[in-house]
């Protein structure tokens, strides 16, 4: 019956939101639950939007992650298509775009990131995209298939995941597609160079040109349409579509308005939690890719734009709300598809934090796992076309403990045995 007078909104209509709001059905909440999402969509999950409905293999419905009748279902209220523009904390409400204000018992932000935008003449023109919404994905996939018919060019700007899941998609429908990126390799600060030329090689086998080295400084158009781009090094390529893939910014507007403890975007932005993901008001939390949660595993503060980290971090902050004692320690998680290659990656090297690289596998055959270590304990692990590692790689992570390195080269060694 407490509960019963309760009311819990969650802003935010992302994976983080939507498996906030089935944890708190399913831990027994019998408040109310808000859901409230700027997209007129009903909650989706982002992967398939650079990777199987982007290529058309799979139908627009399988991105959702309920069907639209689970929200009536679950009692849980929706407001499609609205903006909260301001969070009151000593009222404890929101107030939506439209003038509705409504009470909080317990606020969640997952309010995500929006993509990074092109500082360059001509981004206003027809046929300049960016790729982080459902209606995005529609739009691409429909230029895509266009470009592949026409023989016509698609520009990348960024080579980094998005940039590279997109320009395998492109080449899937026949464009042709350049990538312009201003590191030697593609993922450079990602994976570092080794891994890097991995990738280049596998885009050049499907026939992606690479131009390394350079910045996009202006794109060109004929009668309001894209015609070609300028790079900083005097080249010109052509384009019949250009796609902004340089990386995306947590939507902090609303909690920074709120007065909530942030983190500077020289340290990854977002709003700063606890290890509970409890923001610096006891009553309001955050969850996805908007939260920079102190890792109790990891020992730093970290902000991670994954999959499995929504997917995840939505029920733990759900369940945190009701006061269970919650510390977020997964591992980060993230994969890949592209082409016939297909990654998974364990864990948190970023440059600088290793001092070591160790393969096992087969390179040639894009057949291996990588090892990011720093005094021979694993960071990160990175399987390529290699499956069901993913639990043996995490406890690696885990453990903490030094590993044989040699052991740790050898596909004939289990990785399960280095744990021991």
């Amino acid at each position: 019956m407490v509960d019963a007078h309760r009311t819990f909104v969650i802003v935010g209509g992302g994976l983080a939101g939507a498996k906030a709001a089935e944890t708190l059905r399913a831990e027994g909440f019998t408040g109310r639950v808000i859901l409230i999402g700027d997209e007129r969509d009903h909650p989706y999950e982002r992967p398939p939007l650079s990777k199987g409905y982007l290529s058309g293999k799979e139908e627009r419905d399988s991105v959702f992650v309920h069907e639209p009748a689970w929200y009536a279902q679950a009692d849980v209220e929706l407001h499609l298509g609205q903006t909260v523009v301001a969070v009151d904390r000593d009222a404890k409400s929101v107030t939506l775009g439209e003038g509705t204000v409504l009470h909080y018992d317990k606020l969640l932000l997952a309010t995500g990131a929006e993509p990074r935008r092109l500082d360059i003449p001509g981004t206003g023109l027809a046929g300049v995209h960016h790729l982080r919404r459902l209606a995005h994905a529609d739009r691409l996939r429909h230029v895509l298939a266009a470009l592949g018919r026409d023989n016509g060019h698609l520009v990348i700007a960024g080579a980094g995941w998005i940039g590279l899941e997109v320009a395998a998609a492109a080449r899937g429908y026949g464009a042709e597609v350049t990538v312009v990126e201003p590191e030697p390799t593609p993922l450079h600060q990602v994976i570092g160079p080794e891994l890097g030329q991995v990738f280049t090689e596998l885009h050049r086998e499907h026939g992606v040109r690479f131009h390394f080295g350079a910045r996009l400084t202006e794109i060109t158009g004929q009668d309001g349409v894209v015609f070609a781009v300028r790079t900083d090094d005097g080249e010109e390529h052509p384009a019949h579509g250009v796609l902004a893939a340089i990386g995306a910014a947590p939507r902090t507007a609303l909690a920074e308005a709120a007065g909530l403890g942030l983190v500077d975007r020289a340290h990854g932005g977002g709003i700063a939690v606890d290890a509970s993901l409890r923001t610096s008001d006891p009553d309001i939390y955050a969850a996805g890719d908007v939260a920079a949660a102190q890792h109790p595993l990891l020992g730093s503060r970290l902000r991670v734009e994954h999959w499995a980290n929504a997917l995840n971090g939505g029920p733990a902050a759900a369940r945190a709300m009701l006061g269970q004692d919650v510390s977020y320690d997964r591992v980060p998680y993230f994969f890949s598809d592209q082409y016939d290659l297909g990654l998974e990656y364990s864990g948190w090297a970023p440059p600088g934090s290793y001092d070591q690289v160790v393969m096992r596998g087969d390179a040639g055959k894009r057949q291996m796992i990588v090892f990011w270590l720093k005094d021979r304990r694993v960071l990160a692990g990175m399987n390529i076309n290699v499956w069901d590692v993913t639990d043996p790689i995490q406890q690696l992570i885990r453990s903490g403990a030094p590993v044989d390195l040699e052991a740790l080269a050898d596909p004939s060694v289990p990785l399960g045995s280095l744990n021991s």
